[in-house]
């Protein structure tokens, strides 16, 4: 399975910005996906997660709650993250992962990442 990440940026405080991840390479359906953040030196985060059978979410931080939003396109097998209300703090390189077996998060599969930049 491969995962390819786009959207990342440099955006204002309080700006918007939408990370697509893209799906391929799998024969089976996925089974969760979620979106992740990592600095040098820090513990990765998760963030939102998402199961693609599921309307809602599964899992979404404290530190993101009411501000980003997971989405997924099953037939493009894409997975999308909405971040509204940017702050400087979530200057970060985000990933998405994906569980293909219904093993758990983070699964076995990971984007190589996107750069976020937020100015304050």
């Amino acid at each position: 399975v491969q995962l390819v990440e786009s959207g990342g940026g440099l955006v204002q405080a309080g700006g918007s910005l939408r990370l697509s991840c893209a799906a391929s390479g799998s024969t089976f359906p996925i089974h969760a996906m979620a979106w992740y953040r990592q600095r040098p030196g820090r513990q990765r985060e998760e963030l939102v997660a998402a199961t693609t059978s599921s309307a809602a979410s599964i899992y979404v931080a404290d530190s993101v709650m009411g501000r980003f939003t997971i989405s997924r396109d099953n037939a493009e097998n894409t997975v999308y993250l909405q971040m509204n209300s940017l702050k400087p703090e979530d200057t970060d390189v985000y990933y998405c992962n994906a569980d293909l077996n219904d093993s758990g998060l983070p699964g076995e599969y990971w984007g190589q990442g996107t750069q976020v930049t937020v100015s304050s």
